[in-house]
């Protein structure tokens, strides 16, 4: 029907990532990268998980949409009192140079985690102090 496809992923399949890139069967990427390294099994709520094997499937998902031929974006929900500048620039190292990073302002409402369900975004101001931070080390940094 010549509709583009664009998908969204956290990243974990890899596998199934390089597939669609492949066969050409999606136009644009969204990849949430949801936190550093350190962070990355608390802010999945995945404890139970292995670490090192997380990581690497994020770091293949990464490389791959870096080689591919069509547009993508890494993006970070920040949370307040979870994440904050210096998370973000450990994230931004991560994963440079890149086309395209978007810091996301969480917005309060329902939460799989009540505890973030009241929590305050953080303000614009502060977004904006991080991309400023982060900027050099991509194509486009845009914050949403």
């Amino acid at each position: 029907m010549g509709f583009q496809i664009k998908l969204d992923t956290n990243g974990s399949k890899p596998k199934m990532l390089n597939y669609l890139i492949e066969e050409q069967l999606i136009d644009y990427v969204a990849m949430d990268v949801k936190a550093p390294r350190e962070k990355y099994l608390e802010a999945i709520g995945l404890g139970n998980r292995s670490l090192e094997k997380m990581l690497k499937n994020i770091e293949e998902s990464l490389s791959l949409l870096k080689a591919a031929q069509l547009d993508y974006e890494f993006r970070t929900t920040i949370i307040p009192n979870f994440l904050g500048k210096e998370d973000i620039i450990k994230i931004a190292h991560w994963i440079e140079p890149a086309k395209k990073y978007v810091i996301q302002n969480f917005q309060p409402g329902k939460t799989i985690e009540e505890r973030y369900s009241k929590a305050k975004p953080y303000l614009d101001e502060y977004l904006v102090e991080i991309r400023e931070a982060i900027k050099p080390f991509f194509d486009t940094c845009e914050l949403r």
